[in-house]
């Protein structure tokens, strides 16, 4: 069976026509972004001062979870917004309802607000993180797939764009195909952006780069984690695991890449600690 180091050598060849370099495509303005999940405890104790640290850390964009009640860790937009930019930090993504609202009758009701919400925080993606282990069957995605249209068409109307995040089951076997294969397939790549977890991604065994070339342009975000060398294959910073990132981040052009965020689910100890060595990786290695 080949393994996610054969993909990755096989990978050139199928995205050589797209190949630039790093220089070309950090000759953009450079930003570097944090998911806050990554904090969640931290977040909880002390939002405004944990912010504080992330922008000290040199991280310049964040992305939002735990939206709900038009409030984000107990700010509403105006507050959330104008403590971030007392920092020197933006929010350009934000992290909203699981894709099972999708199912739900009525879901527009809980959607436009969301929508309103970030658009009033100055988000410029708001994006379906997750779905329930229950709802993971094939007619669901189908179904899941056609909502994403009508609210990415909400969305488009309010300025922002969606985003579909994914982890590993997306790229199981579901009806023939794959979750991820019926979503990419189903939606409009006009109205509906995926956000990879590229640690999720290989993970599940695939290789980013593939689906890159596969799906040009569809990959408007990404998530930057690292996998450690081991058999758990568990969770490590960015630059201490086995993702080759210096590879990965050549091809951010034919993804369509325009904000990446480092995240890590679970680290060894105080996460502050974890976000620290990730962007001094990125920092010296990727972003000069």
């Amino acid at each position: 069976m080949p393994t996610r180091r054969d993909f990755l050598k096989q990978s050139s060849l199928l995205t050589a026509g797209f190949f630039i370099n790093k220089e070309e495509w950090f000759a953009q303005p450079k930003k570097i972004g944090l998911q806050l999940y990554t904090l969640r405890s931290e977040m909880a104790k002390d939002p405004k001062g944990t912010l504080a640290k992330v922008a000290a850390q040199g991280y310049n964009t964040v992305e939002t979870y735990g939206y709900g009640d038009g409030k984000w860790f107990g700010m509403n937009a105006t507050e959330l917004r104008s403590t971030l930019k007392s920092h020197g930090l933006s929010s350009p993504s934000g992290h909203t309802f699981p894709a099972s609202i999708f199912l739900q009758s009525r879901w527009e009701e809980k959607w436009k607000p969301a929508v309103t919400d970030a658009k009033a925080l100055g988000q410029e993606f708001i994006v379906i993180p997750w779905l329930e282990e229950e709802y993971r069957q094939a007619d669901n995605y189908k179904k899941i797939a056609a909502a994403l249209n009508k609210a990415g068409e909400i969305a488009k109307k309010t300025g922002l764009k969606l985003a579909y995040h994914n982890h590993d089951f997306e790229l199981a076997p579901a009806g023939g195909t794959t979750g991820y294969d019926t979503l990419l397939k189903d939606t409009d790549p006009k109205l509906v952006f995926f956000e990879m977890d590229i640690y999720w991604v290989s993970k599940a065994g695939k290789d980013p780069l593939a689906l890159f070339a596969k799906h040009p342009g569809r990959f408007a975000m990404w998530h930057v984690k690292d996998m450690d060398n081991t058999p758990k294959k568990f969770f490590t910073e960015v630059g201490n695991g086995v993702i080759n990132y210096k590879k990965i981040f050549n091809y951010a052009k034919q993804s369509g890449m325009k904000y990446f965020f480092v995240e890590q689910d679970m680290c060894p100890g105080a996460p502050l600690d974890s976000t620290a060595k990730s962007i001094a990786y990125l920092k010296k290695n990727i972003i000069k």
